[in-house]
């Protein structure tokens, strides 16, 4: 039976992954902060408390188990941090990566699965859909702080030829309960009003947490060699569209009033209000309403090889 070390186990996302690989056959060691509510009697499975700087104790699990696998959340938005990443989440982040990275290629492990974000792209001009050989240029915190996870892997794996590592990079996530990255695309965040341009067409690409543990559990069980090694872009199949969000959430929740914008003129009027507001550094829900107008999908056929994407609003759970 493989070990699993699974970082920011215990978030949103972390227990998702923590359930799926039990489900498959792991033993699973999560590690976060806090203790979560799925950790109570679970067989194959324990837990570590321990902060992202907290070295002795992410040493011990290293030392003290014969770890196969590293999936490394911690420090992820709507795993463990709030949509706020402040300059002390980054320096944390920066810390835990030097040295999990180490601990966990000095034991030996076979593959290190990370955890980043499509926000690290730069933002395309045109429709083309984002590769995994996109410009890279990030403009938030959150985008610099996993680019800066992303460098650290890189340079340490220069020294492990034999360690397989998967970087994924997968856009906003959400469940059937988890609706905070849907509703802030309705959201007007200067006072709080649900709005739609038109019909409500306009898209974003987000990834439903289903599709994403679908697709770290196959990498998990699947990949056997160092082909599989790289960047992978992981979101749902097509593009959630301000109409599906609205739906979903007349269906599955309460929603009140939804303003409803003329396109055109109308554009430029709203990015009057939003231009320039500091919260576009720190936020990671900040509505960049150049994306509202664009459409632009993440390429995911590569990810889309190991696992398909058969999630979306319509049958999420």
């Amino acid at each position: 039976m493989n070990t699993v070390v699974v970082t920011g186990g215990c978030g949103l996302i972390g227990q998702y992954i923590c359930s799926g690989l039990l489900k498959k056959g792991f033993e699973v060691i999560a590690i976060d902060r806090e203790k979560g509510f799925y950790n109570e009697g679970k067989l194959h499975y324990s837990f570590v408390q321990a902060s992202p700087t907290d070295k002795d104790a992410y040493a011990e699990v290293f030392e003290k188990n014969k770890v196969d696998i590293l999936i490394h959340g911690a420090c992820t938005v709507d795993n463990d941090l709030g949509p706020v990443v402040t300059e002390k989440e980054m320096n944390e982040c920066k810390a835990c990566d030097k040295f999990v990275y180490r601990y966990a290629m000095t034991e030996n492990i076979g593959k290190i699965i990370l955890l980043s974000t499509d926000k690290v792209y730069d933002f395309p001009k045109t429709r083309e859909p984002i590769r995994e050989d996109s410009e890279l240029k990030p403009d938030s915190n959150y985008a610099m702080m996993k680019l800066e996870s992303e460098k650290a892997l890189v340079a340490e794996m220069q020294h492990h030829k034999k360690v397989m590592c998967c970087i994924v990079r997968y856009s906003p996530v959400y469940t059937r309960e988890f609706t905070d990255n849907l509703m802030s695309r309705i959201t007007n965040p200067k006072d709080g009003s649900l709005f739609v341009i038109g019909q409500g067409q306009n898209g974003f690409q987000l990834c439903c947490v289903h599709n994403l543990v679908d697709f770290i559990l196959c990498y998990a069980k699947n990949a056997d060699d160092m082909s599989y090694a790289g960047v992978y872009n992981v979101s749902d199949k097509l593009l959630t569209t301000c109409a599906d969000i609205i739906n979903f959430m007349r269906i599955n929740h309460r929603l009140g009033p939804v303003l409803q914008k003329n396109p055109g003129g109308t554009f430029n009027k709203i990015k009057g209000i939003f231009g320039g507001n500091k919260d576009e550094k720190v936020n990671y829900r900040y509505l960049d309403m150049n994306k509202l107008e664009n459409n632009n999908l993440l390429d995911n056929t590569k990810a889309a090889k190991l696992t398909n994407p058969r999630w979306d609003l319509s049958n999420t759970k």
